[in-house]
């Protein structure tokens, strides 16, 4: 099988954009020669099973692509099977714009950020909205749900994957959120604390004043 991603993403422009910047041979050596399949694989799903965000890229009727946020707690995206993802769509601001896109079109595309590691990864998939009001959508309601989580959940959105691709790491910030900070953070400030103490104790011993 070819590479399924980018072979996924040729166009005549694609094509006419990469002669015109030098790399359309090296792209068709690696469309032809990168095998890839379908199916989320451990090191895939252990990624995903970490994000607590991801962005999801839909088109409407207008012609203009919508990228929006995603986010929950850790894992809240589902590896549901090697080639089904699905996660609990929480009521927002209302203006279901990607729903409504969907409507018209369910290819989508998410991108997954890990950006401490400096890692991405690109999902292409067609995607189905599940109301979970209806009452056969119990069961898939329950696989997506995080309990301790405190948000409404209005539907499921699941994506029947086509296609993944781990992307180049240039060019990405490291960043880290509070929970990843907190370890470290709280290692600095129980040295801090014991810092603080050994100069007390040294300034009563030579009868200083306490700082």
């Amino acid at each position: 099988m070819p590479y399924r991603y980018l072979n996924a993403l040729e166009t005549p422009s694609v094509e006419a954009a990469q002669r015109e910047y030098g790399s359309h041979t090296a792209m068709r050596r690696l469309i032809a020669g990168y095998d890839t399949g379908t199916e989320i694989g451990d090191d895939e799903a252990a990624f995903i099973a970490e994000r607590d965000t991801f962005y999801l890229g839909t088109v409407g009727e207008s012609g203009w692509p919508y990228v929006q946020h995603r986010g929950g707690p850790p894992g809240f995206l589902r590896v549901l099977s090697p080639t089904l993802l699905g996660w609990a769509d929480y009521r927002g601001n209302r203006q279901y714009v990607s729903v409504g896109n969907l409507g018209s079109s369910a290819k989508v595309s998410l991108l997954l950020m890990d950006y401490p590691l400096q890692r991405r990864l690109k999902i292409l998939g067609e995607a189905r909205v599940v109301d979970a009001r209806r009452p056969d959508a119990a069961d898939l309601v329950a696989l997506v749900s995080t309990p301790d989580y405190r948000a409404y959940i209005e539907r499921v959105i699941t994506v029947e994957v086509h296609a993944f691709d781990w992307n180049c790491p240039q060019h990405i910030t490291p960043r880290w959120t509070q929970d990843e900070l907190a370890p470290a953070l709280e290692k600095l400030q129980n040295e801090l604390a014991d810092l603080r103490e050994t100069n007390q104790r040294l300034r009563r011993e030579l009868g200083a004043p306490p700082a």
